[in-house]
């Protein structure tokens, strides 16, 4: 199944029915006088969370939508059908933003949560409604009210606590085989994660939170190189950052370097991303001298001027990992408890978040258009800028506990 995380559509929704104009006539009953009904509202549009959806490759191929008109009013007092609402179904994590405005609609965080993106348009009124003492035969009817139209962009961004962040191969789809059941693939070469996976890390019954795999990240990513900036916006639902870092990488180049670059990189991204709530995770101890490792490790803290958490840990044998994720899992729940007891702080949270959505979305709204504009000018083969015009990838996705 492809992996689609952007998608436009059209919403329409619809009609409100005309009112009817009528008037009784029977046998026997010469002024029956005025009995034209209203007409029924039109039908609304609605997206609902589904947890059963993890991508919105349906929204690419079948981008319009329409609710159902309301029916126009009838003789005898009838009051047209209401139209039927359009409950359009999208994975959880989804967010609409209206096109046209800019704004943002709403988050659909929970299944089954709904979200109103169009109202139906308000029914017609029948001549009944305006009779009087004074008006014994009305002939005034109001039409329907059209419904609202919209042209929204779907983005979705998957739930996890925890989000991974490094280069490619700096181990972090083995690091989330090692502590959860998910299997997303490992191999030595560069750029084997194509698409977000996410794993449930169960550190005891009832304790476990969710954790996220994104492509790695390149040198010049924030310009459009390679995949991960695309996917970048993904970690602005986590509420802590692991930033892996491989002690020993396999072509020989330096780790305080590679560590320098994500963070040059997500700076450029999103400057409130890059002041996110980070720990340094130093993997694959297992593969560098035990008299070097000291010095190493103390290098990269030091280049970096780290104040923050520093974890060592060999993610291929398990070693290490149990202790990360015990502290992950006391530090989630301590957060969780400080926005239960304070509004404020959750308030905060949420416009965090909006606010990095909002750099992600502009950041590579930035890089589309330079990368059109260097094809346009001749600059660009079409294949380079191939990744950027089609949003999908035909490749397997699957979320697993």
């Amino acid at each position: 199944m492809k992996f689609v995380d952007e998608a436009p559509i059209k919403v329409q929704a619809g009609n409100g029915g005309k009112g009817c104009c009528s008037f009784w006539r029977e046998k026997f009953v010469a002024k029956g006088g005025p009995d034209g009904g209203d007409g029924g509202d039109g039908g609304s549009v609605y997206l609902m969370a589904d947890d059963s959806l993890n991508t919105l490759v349906d929204y690419r191929y079948q981008p319009n939508y329409q609710a159902q008109n309301g029916e126009a009013g009838r003789g005898r007092n009838c009051t047209g059908a209401k139209g039927e609402d359009l409950v359009l179904k999208v994975p959880v994590g989804t967010t609409a933003i209206d096109v046209d405005t800019g704004e943002t609609l709403g988050d659909l965080l929970e299944a089954g949560q709904k979200l109103l993106v169009a109202q139906g348009g308000f029914h017609g009124i029948g001549n009944t409604r305006f009779k009087s003492s004074t008006n014994r035969t009305p002939r005034q009817t109001t039409p329907g009210y059209p419904g609202e139209c919209r042209n929204l962009k779907l983005e979705l961004k998957v739930l996890a606590d925890v989000g991974m962040l490094g280069l490619p191969n700096a181990g972090k789809s083995t690091f989330i085989r090692a502590v959860s059941a998910a299997k997303p693939k490992v191999a030595n070469y560069p750029f084997t994660t194509l698409v977000p996976n996410l794993g449930v890390v169960k550190v005891q019954k009832y304790r476990s939170f969710v954790i996220a795999d994104i492509p790695g990240l390149i040198e010049g990513a924030s310009e459009g190189a390679g995949l991960g900036i695309r996917f970048l916006k993904h970690l602005t639902r986590c509420r802590v950052l692991l930033h892996l870092v491989d002690l020993a990488p396999f072509d020989g180049s330096d780790p305080v370097q590679n560590a320098l670059a994500i963070e040059r990189e997500l700076e450029a991204f999103s400057p409130t991303l890059a002041g996110r709530e980070r720990w340094l995770v130093l993997n694959k101890t297992d593969l560098v001298p035990a008299e070097e490792l000291e010095d190493r490790c103390q290098g990269i803290v030091n280049a970096l001027g780290w104040q923050g958490p520093v974890f060592r840990v060999a993610a291929i044998r398990g070693e290490g990992t149990d202790v990360l994720c015990g502290q992950l899992m006391d530090h989630l729940e301590h957060i969780r408890q400080q926005e239960e007891l304070d509004g404020d702080l959750f308030e905060a949270e949420q416009e965090a978040q909006r606010q990095m959505q909002r750099e992600a979305r502009e950041r590579i709204e930035e890089v589309r258009l330079a990368q059109r504009a260097k094809r346009k000018a001749g600059e660009e083969s079409d294949e380079d800028d191939e990744d950027w015009d089609d949003d999908d990838y035909d490749v397997d996705i699957e979320y697993r506990q």
